[in-house]
């Protein structure tokens, strides 16, 4: 059984989730399917199979996609810092600024105002916001 506050992380990340209407995509990952939560001042975070779920507003944060795991972003005016290579990446919310070590398969941007910036991989890039920004370097 999970601790209270365990739970309450999953439903504050699932919530921030369905409301951006973003999905988890496939990934690479063979890390374990079980689900894992944490809550706090840097954001909710939900990983469900290989598929991080991360929402929160105003909040700086590091990211861990391993070896292929999938991530999912919610929220505004966050600053996150993702390692490890992603390989997909779904992007709603706003004003939000976010840094990828290496995206793989498909980057996809559909809120406003958005800074991405990946070091590596040559992934599909879909951007279908706002006034995003969407850099390789």
């Amino acid at each position: 059984m999970y601790p209270p506050r365990v739970l309450a992380g999953v439903g504050v990340a699932a919530l921030s989730a369905a409301t951006f209407g973003l999905s988890a995509c496939g990934s690479t990952s063979s890390d374990s399917d079980r689900p894992t939560a944490t809550a706090g001042s840097s954001g909710a975070q939900i990983e469900i199979g290989n598929t991080i779920n991360y929402g929160s507003f105003g909040t700086t944060a590091d990211i861990d996609c391993a070896d292929g795991k999938s991530l999912n972003v919610g929220g505004s005016n966050n600053t996150l810092t993702v390692t490890g290579t992603c390989a997909n990446v779904n992007i709603g919310g706003a004003d939000n600024k976010i840094t990828f070590d290496r995206v793989d398969a498909e980057l996809s941007v559909v809120g406003l105002n958005n800074t991405v910036t990946y070091r590596d991989g040559d992934p599909k890039v879909n951007d279908t916001g706002s006034n995003n920004t969407i850099n390789k370097g």
